[in-house]
């Protein structure tokens, strides 16, 4: 590469140079240019050289890559009106290397790191000025989603602690319980009158299931939570929708809510861990009641394409802000007072081992749809429409009580 001043002497004693001569450096000067426009363009690192006015001499295609510009459209360019986040004044008063963090939205979401140097030159003696500066740009994207996965499950690894010492702690007093009422039990039906016994059987039935029903809450909570691999098998979705509103219509029964299936007939049996896809719905359905508190509704529809199964769960609640929709699957978020902010966890982590993808929509007291996308085992090309299929819906209301 030519020194520093080069041409600067060049031009000085241009009159004493033979013409030969200067066609062969400036030939030289062109085919150095060109070689080293090559080497940047083929790095993954974005590099940019501006001037000491921020006004884009150089950019590289990887630059151009992350902010979905053409060479043609930022040179001669300011780099401060250019590239947004980056904050050209204070770079100038600094006058030194600057390392930040940036994050653009387009042309894709990345996370970039960008690294700006002075470029400095002798201006004879001892001094040195800036001629410009050059801008490294990396592609921090991927590690900062390795890390982002490396928290969650630490995280998890945390909760699934939390939640085996949980489930010890409340199945010691359950099966106390349950031993206590058979001791009594023993008692009523020996030393009770038949009209008295038959009262307390009742209930001491009644007390039976709702036993088996926490000890079935804990145990599925804490299989949800536990980092285990899918038992895979063929399922009816729609199956296990109904289940899951049957399970759960007790604690909607007080609170005056409509469920109302539409779930689309003859829908194709998809490869999945049945119990795991029932405690996304039971997280689901539960999220819409709490949502709604008492008097609304939640819709519950399934309907399917070539490609995948999707379920959908929208309640008339309150719904959340827009600001706190992305974070909704975020380890103990929660919008309610007494929540654990861990169910929609749950559900991410389960639906995204089924190889599916959630959604979840909401808007400020218009309430709150959230769709489940599982791909269809076989997945079939259709050339002409079906009679029936995705449009045929069988409508159920459930009104608890």
């Amino acid at each position: 590469m030519m020194k520093s001043g080069f041409l600067d002497k060049l031009i000085e004693k241009m009159d004493k140079v033979d013409p030969a001569e200067v066609q062969r450096i400036v030939l030289r000067a062109v085919q150095e240019k060109g070689f080293l426009e090559n080497v940047f363009d083929t790095l993954q690192e974005g590099v940019v050289v501006v001037g000491v006015r921020g006004t884009i001499h150089y950019v590289n295609n990887a630059a151009l890559d992350f902010f979905g510009f053409t060479r043609q459209e930022l040179l001669g360019q300011s780099l401060g009106d250019q590239f947004p986040g980056i904050i050209w004044d204070e770079i100038i008063q600094s006058n030194r290397a600057v390392n930040r963090d940036l994050e653009v939205f387009y042309p894709e979401h990345r996370f970039l790191n960008f690294y700006i140097s002075p470029l400095e030159q002798s201006a004879g003696g001892s001094q040195i000025e800036t001629a410009g500066y050059v801008l490294i740009l990396r592609d921090d994207t991927q590690t900062r989603q390795v890390q982002q996965e490396e928290v969650e499950s630490e995280r998890i690894a945390a909760l699934t602690m939390l939640a085996a010492g949980v489930a010890h702690e409340l199945g010691n007093p359950l099966n106390s319980l349950n031993i206590h009422l058979q001791l009594l039990e023993r008692k009523v039906k020996k030393k009770a009158p038949p009209e008295l016994a038959s009262e307390l059987l009742e209930s001491l039935e009644i007390t039976r299931s709702e036993i088996k029903r926490l000890n079935f809450i804990v145990e599925k909570f804490l299989g949800a939570v536990r980092p285990t691999k899918p038992q895979f098998e063929d399922a009816d979705v729609n199956q296990l929708v109904t289940e899951a509103v049957t399970f759960l219509a007790p604690e909607v029964k007080d609170r005056n809510i409509t469920i109302t299936l539409q779930l689309t007939e003859h829908l194709p049996k998809l490869t999945v861990d049945a119990d795991q896809m029932k405690q996304v719905f039971y997280n689901l359905i539960r999220n819409g009641a709490q949502a709604i508190g008492s008097d609304g509704s939640l819709v519950i529809s399934s309907k399917y394409d070539d490609y995948n199964v999707t379920l959908s769960f929208a309640d008339d609640g309150h719904g959340i802000s827009s600001e706190k929709v992305g974070k909704v699957f975020e380890p103990y978020f929660t919008t309610k007072k007494t929540g654990s902010g861990l169910g929609l966890l749950i559900v991410h982590r389960i639906v995204r081992e089924h190889g599916g993808q959630i959604e979840f929509e909401s808007r400020k007291n218009e309430g709150t749809t959230v769709k489940v996308m599982l791909p269809r085992a076989e997945k079939q090309v259709r050339f002409l429409p079906e009679k029936g299929g995705s449009s045929d819906v069988i409508e159920v209301d459930v009104v608890p009580g």
